[in-house]
């Protein structure tokens, strides 16, 4: 009988450890995980779905120049407006999802939109990877100066003698801005004439213009242009005034109680972003949000930072979402 050398099968079993020592080492298992790893391997695209100048753009500009520095890569800023922001999130769900490609999203992207829209061309909660909220501010409204209201209740009464006559100007129809227009409407009681815009920039320049009466958009948008007396603002829709503006009540002082809405900003990816880019992007932005230059800037324009994780982000988009829906479904808010 022949019997096998016990070297020869000493030398086999070492090999076969080998091997499986090997195959257990970080990153032999894909070539996406090993990527991941080593991301990022080039320059990162962030995606914002508005025009520059705007809360959204200046949240996105603050965040990109820092991630650039901490990552050690550049990350550029690419301004994608349009349909209510749903070319942006069409853009980022086409996608790899190999961290180069993210965004920043607002309020009414994932929460509000597919409310209103007949058809998207991406599903808002199977598409994206939510990381992390970055920051957010209030809504304000504001009169045009040649608008003869002087505070909430008074425009309210006029547009109970005009129903529909009176006009606001937003940054897009669904956006958070939008809403809050509607839904001041319904609370009040009243009918107002909606002009969407494509982004803050030109809806502000038409109520300085007087084109239309009023305008919602966020304190970063508002506030100098309060400050510096050359639209009226009416109130804010916060829990309490801001520092930016003193004078301005909220509209639960102006009458109506318990109405907020918080413009918020979050960052997020497309689907099946890994995991190890994932933890550390929100890693570093909750690193960012800590830095004093980054609060202070931020405190410039009303806006603060918002840290989370991405699974308190992830339940903050499904609540928004859920609450947004009652008021575009009461409303009977609907885009094609």
């Amino acid at each position: 009988m022949r019997h096998t050398s016990p070297r020869f099968s000493l030398r086999s079993l070492l090999s076969f450890l080998v091997v499986i020592a090997l195959l257990a080492l970080p990153g032999a298992g894909s070539a996406q995980e090993h990527a991941a790893r080593a991301w990022p391997q080039k320059t990162i695209k962030l995606l914002v779905p508005y025009p520059p100048g705007g809360a959204c753009d200046t949240v996105g500009r603050l965040f990109a120049e820092k991630l650039s520095e901490r990552l050690g890569q550049a990350v550029i800023v690419e301004n994608k407006p349009g349909a209510g922001t749903a070319i942006a999130a069409e853009f980022l769900a086409k996608a790899a999802p190999d961290g180069h490609t993210l965004a920043v999203t607002p309020t009414g992207q994932l929460t509000i939109l597919p409310h209103v829209a007949s058809r998207l061309n991406f599903d808002p909660v199977r598409d994206f990877t939510p990381v992390s909220q970055l920051a957010y501010t209030s809504v304000v409204i504001a009169a045009a100066p040649n608008f003869k209201v002087d505070n909430l209740q008074d425009l309210v009464r006029q547009a109970k003698e005009k129903p529909g006559e009176f006009t606001y100007s937003s940054s897009g129809s669904t956006t958070i801005i939008h809403l809050a227009g509607e839904y001041f409407a319904s609370t009040a009681g009243i009918s107002l004439l909606h002009v969407p815009f494509k982004g803050s920039a030109p809806a502000i320049t038409a109520l300085l213009g007087g084109e239309v009466n009023l305008a919602f958009d966020t304190l970063t948008i508002l506030s100098p242009q309060i400050k510096a007396g050359k639209v009226k603002g009416l109130a804010i829709a916060a829990h309490q005034r801001s520092p930016l503006l003193p004078d301005v009540p909220t509209v639960a002082e102006a009458g109506y109680p318990g109405f907020e809405v918080p413009s918020w900003f979050g960052l997020i990816g497309p689907r099946n972003l890994p995991a190890s880019v994932v933890e550390r992007l929100n890693r570093e932005v909750a690193a960012i949000q800590q830095l004093p230059e980054i609060r202070e800037k931020l405190a410039q324009q009303g806006l603060e930072v918002w840290p989370s994780t991405p699974a308190e982000f992830t339940q903050r988009l499904k609540d928004d979402s859920a609450r947004y829906g009652r008021i575009v479904h009461s409303a009977k808010i609907r885009f094609d």
